[in-house]
Parts: structure tokens; C-alpha cells; sequence
């Protein structure tokens, strides 16, 4: 029996010896998933914005009750939509709740702290050119390992910055109206985000945000971008405090205005209104705005130049003045007839 038992031991340690040598090592995972996430997004509806088909990476921190699970980590979109951490981090096997706060883009701008104590972004700042301004999304979730460890978490983010767009028509047929550049002037540019309430509280700097281009937009009744390559502006929900232009035309008190680059010129001959012939160096038309912009909303305002054309930009000669002046009109005053007879003899002999 004793020569039995040993070859047959023999025979199991050979056979083990054999399957580590040609399978692959053996995984101490059981059958489970990483956590993972599926966003989706609220009221997208614009190019510039974040949307399910362009978010591509987001940052998530967990808490597991009053404590960080792990802290700020990038998620990144796979083939299949979902989004996944590299290294994976897995769910509580005795199912505790966790609950998520996710943020996008990676880099949005302000500094982001989300630990067990604090969950805000502060110094938020909107890139200085129109064309660099992005999206600035966020999301909370719970989670529990029996009912998304298979299918993920389901974050919906929504905006949390007011997105700014300026259009320009006319229906004035007598000038010819080009623009080559929009300013949004004089928003609060600085700001703090609270995760907990999603509100800003507002800085005290300002800025004056500029878009030009090469290739002027030629006005007509149709509502024409000026943004500049299709760009909108992304920035801190606020109420605007209009331009004093009367009181204050050189705007110390630095009051919000829109404004355009603009070149007027006389449809029938040519001759250039606007800049001043008798100071070029004015160019920009402005008019004053006192919006209250809310967070996730689109504000397209739309320039009508038909009876006017706003006012000279405060940051240009001659500020708060009128573009163009009010329209030519005359006062008319017909004379009266005076009568003079004159005789005329028709005698041949006077010939």
C-alpha cells in the first residue's frame, strides 16, 4: 500500500508540475468588476459644450460615509462608452454605499479639492481667448455593489457656466456693415465652485474677452455669427452691471457691454462712416447689457443694426459716442412767389 500511495502522489505532483509549466498563472480575482461609470449629459444642445460623443475623460473622487474611498482619479471612455480608472478600483463587498462627485475637463481651470473635509474648486478663471474658453461640467451619484457593479454608475452631468454667443444682422440697405471682431467686456473673471451646492461665489476681478478675424462678416438680414470660427463664450454665471454710458463713458466703474469691430461704409458710394474719418483709431461699436446669467444656459444676443449702430467702445477715443448720428433730415421752406410784370411793346416800327 505504502508503494501504491507513493506512486500515485508521484503522479499528482507531476501532472501540478506540467499544468504551471503550460497554462497561464492562475488569478486570484474572483468573478467581479471595477468600478465604473456611464455619464450622460444634460441640455446639450451646442457644439462648444461637453457632450456624450466628445467627453472623453473625467475625474471622480469616492466617499464610503464621512471618508475618502479614493481620491480624485481620471476615468477614461473605453470602446464600449464606459468609463474605467487604470488601476481599477473595486466596490465593498458587503455592499456599503459609496457616493461619487465627478468633474470635467481634468484641467477646468481653478484649483479642485474633493477629501472628506472640503469638496470645492477655488480661483476658477476663464481662459482669456474666446477660443480657449471650454465647458465646465460636474456630477454626484450613488452607487452600491449588487446594482452597478455590472453595469456601471450612471453620472448626468450638467453646465455649470453660462455659455455666451453674439449674432449681427441688419435690414439698412444704405450702408454696408462689416465685422471683424466681438469683445464680451467686463464679467467678473474669477470665481469659486461649491460641489455640495453647485453655486459660485463671484471674485472681483474683471475682463474684457476678445475674438477677432481676418475675414470680416458682411451684415445682412439674416443673423449672422461674429464669435469667430464658430466659437461661444463659456463663462461665470452672473448679473451684469450695464456701462454707465452717459454718466461714465470712459467706464471707471467697469460696466459690462458687448461690442463689435465694426467698419460702416455708404452702399452707394463707398465712403467709409465708421471708424471716423476724422479719428481712424476709433473701432469698436459697444452697447451696454445687464443680462442675468444663469449656470447652464445659452444667451445669444443678436445686434440689430438696422436703426443704429451703437456707441464708440469706452477703451477707444471719443468713448460713449454716438456711431452713428441720428438721421438726415432737412426743414423745408418754400418762398413766396414774387410777382414782376414786364411790358413788351410788339409795334413793328420799334424795330
Amino acid at each position: 500500500m505504502k508503494t501504491a500511495t507513493l506512486t500515485i502522489l508521484s503522479a499528482v505532483a507531476a501532472l501540478a508540475m506540467v499544468s504551471c509549466s503550460d497554462d497561464e498563472p492562475l488569478s486570484m480575482a474572483e468573478t467581479r468588476h471595477s468600478i465604473q461609470f456611464r455619464p450622460a449629459m444634460g441640455n446639450v444642445s451646442r457644439a462648444d459644450e461637453a457632450t456624450n460623443s466628445n467627453l472623453s475623460a473625467i475625474k471622480v473622487a469616492a466617499f464610503l460615509g464621512d471618508k475618502l474611498y479614493f481620491p480624485e482619479l481620471e476615468f477614461d471612455k473605453g470602446s464600449d462608452g464606459v468609463f474605467s480608472s487604470t488601476p481599477d478600483y473595486f466596490w465593498p463587498t458587503d455592499d456599503s454605499r459609496l457616493s461619487f462627485k465627478a468633474y470635467a475637463p481634468l484641467n477646468p481651470g481653478g484649483d479642485v479639492t474633493l477629501t472628506a473635509d472640503s469638496h470645492v474648486m477655488t480661483g476658477f478663471s476663464p481662459a482669456a481667448s474666446l477660443a480657449d474658453q471650454v465647458d465646465f461640467i460636474t456630477a454626484d451619484a450613488t452607487g452600491y455593489r449588487t446594482a452597478n457593479e455590472a453595469t456601471g454608475v450612471e453620472l448626468t452631468f450638467d453646465h455649470r457656466l453660462s455659455q455666451i454667443e453674439v449674432l449681427a444682422k441688419t435690414d439698412n440697405d444704405t450702408y454696408t456693415f462689416k465685422v471683424s471682431g466681438v469683445r464680451i467686456a467686463q464679467p467678473v473673471s474669477s470665481g469659486d465652485f461649491d460641489f455640495n451646492t453647485d453655486t459660485w461665489t463671484l471674485g472681483t476681478d474683471k475682463a474684457v474677452y476678445e475674438s477677432t478675424f481676418d475675414t470680416p462678416v458682411v451684415l445682412n438680414s439674416t443673423p449672422a455669427s461674429v464669435m469667430g470660427n464658430g466659437h461661444s463664450a463659456m463663462l461665470i454665471p452672473q448679473q451684469l452691471t450695464a456701462w454707465d454710458r452717459e454718466n461714465d463713458s470712459t467706464n471707471t466703474a467697469k460696466g459690462a457691454y458687448l461690442a463689435v469691430k465694426l467698419e460702416v461704409a455708404t452702399a452707394a458710394t463707398g465712403v467709409t462712416v465708421y471708424p471716423f474719418p476724422s479719428d481712424a483709431n476709433c473701432q469698436w461699436a459697444a452697447i451696454p447689457v445687464d443680462t442675468d446669467w444663469q449656470p447652464g444656459k445659452t444667451y445669444i444676443y443678436t445686434l440689430d443694426f438696422t436703426h443704429g449702430a451703437g456707441y464708440v467702445d469706452p477703451d477707444d477715443p471719443q468713448p460713449g459716442k454716438p456711431v452713428l448720428g441720428g438721421p438726415i433730415r432737412f426743414t423745408v421752406d418754400v418762398a413766396d412767389w414774387v410777382t414782376e410784370n414786364v411790358d413788351k411793346s410788339m409795334s413793328a416800327s420799334q424795330e
